[in-house]
């Protein structure tokens, strides 16, 4: 598990009311955090598939996936290690897009997110439609780093951070909830900033 000093201290001071309950301003610092170890991923192999209850389950190669429409996120990111970062500007891929191709199945409800390295964390369908999340691979107009997930990850910044899985490699969509790798370990299955939902037991 990779720790960074960002993880430390908090922000005194005029509490900023951008900040969700129990967050700190982490300010030009990125913290990384993941359970495992950093992959090197070469993007002529990388894939990004979407299965499950779909009309058409559909995967797409790197240099398929950019000639989609673009689309861009500009905002903040939280952690659940209570960490917050503003400003920050992604670029990538509508998950609406991408589900779009596929066609969202009568019975889905739920997906799993799943990564290269086996990683996976689950979200109410709500949570990745309607303009909420992403594929990216840019960020503040580099490419994505490994150690952040590159060379794509998903972004889902209205819930905690883990929720935006590094080397993400695909959605199943599924009629019932399965949870992933925190929340079988205790997380909360969704993770909302605002509302602190953290662990398991969390409003």
């Amino acid at each position: 598990m990779a720790l960074t000093r960002g993880f430390t201290g908090r922000q005194l001071g005029t509490r900023d009311p951008r900040l969700p309950p129990g967050q700190y301003d982490t300010g030009m610092d990125w913290p990384v955090l993941h359970v495992e170890p950093t992959p090197s991923i070469d993007t002529a192999g990388w894939s990004f598939e979407i299965d499950g209850l779909v009309d058409k389950p559909v995967r797409w190669s790197w240099e398929e996936i950019h000639s989609l429409p673009a689309s861009r996120y500009e905002g903040a990111i939280h952690c659940v290690t209570t960490w917050s970062k503003f400003g920050m500007r992604f670029d990538g891929v509508s998950v609406d897009t991408l589900l779009d191709i596929a066609g969202v199945g009568d019975d889905a409800a739920f997906a799993l997110a799943r990564s290269h390295t086996g990683y996976t964390t689950n979200f109410p369908l709500d949570d990745l439609t309607g303009g909420k999340a992403w594929v990216v691979w840019d960020v503040d107009g580099a490419p994505l780093s490994s150690i952040h997930g590159g060379p794509a990850r998903l972004l889902v910044p209205h819930l905690y951070f883990w929720k935006s899985a590094k080397w993400v490699s695909g959605l199943t969509l599924l009629a019932e909830e399965q949870l992933g790798f925190w929340e079988q370990r205790g997380y909360h299955d969704r993770g909302d900033p605002w509302l602190e939902q953290r662990y398991q037991g969390d409003r």
